[in-house]
């Protein structure tokens, strides 16, 4: 897979709103500066949608979902989608919750998204339409292995298929498919899953990459997904005896902000399957 995902990103710097959560906000805004981005963050809904006018793309993440915010990410969602932007769907602990899964399931019916992105268990919610989830987490049950990839890929590009959208399953092995064509990613180290944000920070580089290279969604969504589980890699190899998941947090945004192109082509591992 051929990408010139990051160049793109920084020539275009495409201003992105994101309705995000409160836990990983920042670590959210700084991985769009890395990439070459710019974020902004309105969650009111008196300005919601008028900001989203203003933007390149739209990321709604649900990881605090409040009844306040609600409104605001169904109106902000409308709206760039009325105006051919971008919006990505984050349905953090979809599952969890009545409030989570039906608010999720509320936006991809009212919204469409243009991709969504999540573990293993908040998109089997999704495509069933109901689930029970233990938090944020995926359940172990559910976990893509080299096992189960073939049956994994082939749900996945089914409810790719039929919500009409690009699906980002990412866990232990990525999967990223629009319904047709499908990417199986193995970048990535498992301490990724000690640091809060790191599928926040995603769901960010998505939408930036979406709204930077329209022409081919499906290749710009798998290498804004390989790209974040390089630059864990990468910023592994640059933690210190001492340091904890605190510094890794920094050593990820950091190789985000010093990665290239050629440096993502070079250490990616990405399959069609």
């Amino acid at each position: 897979m051929q990408s010139f995902i990051i160049r793109q990103i920084r020539e275009r710097m495409p201003l992105v709103h994101c309705i995000t959560n409160y836990v990983t906000v920042n670590d959210v805004a700084n991985v769009l500066l890395a990439v070459g981005a710019r974020p902004i963050m309105a969650d009111d809904p008196a300005e919601a949608a008028e900001i989203t006018a203003l933007c390149a793309g739209l990321c709604l993440n649900i990881g605090t979902l409040n009844e306040r915010t609600i409104p605001s990410m169904l109106a902000a969602g409308k709206a760039a989608r009325a105006l051919g932007r971008p919006v990505v769907l984050d349905p953090v602990g979809a599952g969890a919750s009545r409030l989570r899964t039906e608010t999720a399931l509320r936006i991809m019916d009212e919204v469409h998204p243009a991709a969504v992105r999540g573990n293993i268990s908040e998109i089997r919610t999704l495509a069933a339409g109901s689930g029970r989830t233990q938090g944020v987490d995926a359940a172990a049950a559910d976990a893509v292995t080299e096992e189960n990839l073939a049956a994994c890929a082939d749900f996945v590009r089914a409810f790719a298929a039929r919500a009409g959208t690009i699906v980002a399953v990412t866990g232990a092995i990525d999967l990223v498919t629009d319904g047709a064509r499908c990417y199986a990613v193995r970048s990535g180290r498992p301490e990724m899953g000690c640091v809060t944000g790191t599928g926040c920070q995603l769901s960010s580089l998505l939408t930036a990459a979406l709204a930077a290279a329209p022409a081919d969604a499906l290749a710009a969504a798998a290498a804004a997904t390989a790209l974040m589980g390089v630059a864990g890699e990468q910023a592994w190899t640059h933690m210190a005896a001492h340091e904890g998941n605190a510094s890794y947090r920094t050593h990820i945004i950091d190789a985000v902000d010093g990665m290239t192109d050629e440096t993502l082509a070079a250490a990616m591992r990405v399959t069609e399957l």
